[in-house]
């Protein structure tokens, strides 16, 4: 579920597990119950890349007691934010404005066969237990069977800016290949600090973030939930204003983007990314059934006008989840 959530569009199925890239690194990765099994040496990056440390369950305590949210709550069990790549994270969302997951998900491997870097996780048949990177064999078949997969890492900020925009478009970007290129040569320059951006207070990164091309406030908000750890932050996208409004204000028509904003801001508190990303999910895996939260239990909250406005998103890994 945590992979399929719209957080990151590269995974891939391969026997029981999935095989991806964390930075630099081809990783396969597995669960069983409340295990994850992942290829030797991996234990510590992919435990950090699925923010194994967060507490879950308090995580979901804090979301607001109502019933939509309680049933993607439900619904999303064990569903965890990923800590992304910072560059990774903001050219993968820069790419994805007006597009559908699986959209994205094409590009993202466009990009990585283009200009990444080539990965292979492998083992020959009867190889040992301990080098083994592929499906997990049984006790009684200790070498399991032949694994033979290739990845591609995430290209860098700086091989992009080496780049054409013809190039970029090639990998079906569209327009979006102007502002990937504009940006990734702001990046390499080092005009843009990814990194030194961590210091920024929320408002400040958000603004700093919209400054570059093709990043508008729903871009941003991915950028800090995803890359900073920023919790609070709230991406709207055309999914989550169809459930604000939807769910959360049924019988006012006129509620402006900002106002919507201004209201996820303080009604999902601390966690409010955490809170985001189950109705989202919840929401786009729903996407052709009614809501299971009954209509006459609803409410509209936040009935005064926002006074403070806003400035211009596979395996289910649990809580608790032990990496092996």
């Amino acid at each position: 579920m945590t992979l399929d959530s719209g957080q990151v569009f590269h995974w891939e199925k391969v026997g029981h597990g999935f095989v991806g890239a964390i930075g630099e690194e081809a990783v396969y990765v597995e669960q069983r119950g409340e295990i994850l099994r992942v290829n030797p040496g991996a234990r510590e990056l992919v435990g950090n890349y699925f923010a194994l440390d967060h507490p879950l369950a308090e995580i979901c305590a804090s979301f607001p007691h109502d019933p939509i949210m309680g049933t993607a709550r439900n619904f999303c069990r064990g569903l965890r934010i990923i800590r992304q790549r910072k560059w990774e994270c903001l050219a993968t969302f820069i790419c994805s404005s007006m597009k559908q997951v699986a959209h994205i998900r094409q590009i993202s491997h466009a990009l990585r066969k283009r200009f990444g870097d080539r990965r292979k996780i492998e083992n020959g048949a009867g190889g040992s237990r301990t080098t083994w990177t592929g499906k997990f064999a049984r006790v009684d078949e200790p070498g399991g069977e032949s694994i033979n997969h290739v990845v591609h890492t995430f290209p860098s900020a700086q091989r992009l800016a080496q780049s054409s925009e013809k190039e970029l478009r090639e990998c079906a970007l569209g327009y979006r290949a102007r502002n990937l290129l504009a940006t990734a040569q702001l990046v390499a320059s080092g005009a843009t600090d990814l990194e030194a951006c961590s210091l920024l207070s929320d408002v400040d990164l958000r603004e700093t973030l919209c400054e570059l091309p093709g990043v508008g406030a729903k871009v941003a908000n991915c950028v800090m939930l995803f890359a900073y750890e920023r919790l609070r932050a709230f991406p709207i996208d055309v999914w989550i204003e169809r459930v604000l409004r939807q769910e959360y204000f049924p019988r006012k028509k006129r509620m402006t983007t900002q106002q919507l904003r201004a209201f996820s801001e303080t009604y999902f508190g601390e966690h409010g990314g955490y809170a985001q990303q189950y109705l989202f999910h919840h929401a786009r895996m729903n996407k052709n059934a009614k809501s299971r939260a009954p209509r006459h239990r609803r409410k509209e909250v936040g009935h005064e006008s926002p006074r403070r406005p806003c400035p211009s998103k596979a395996g289910q890994f649990v809580s608790g989840a032990a990496v092996r």
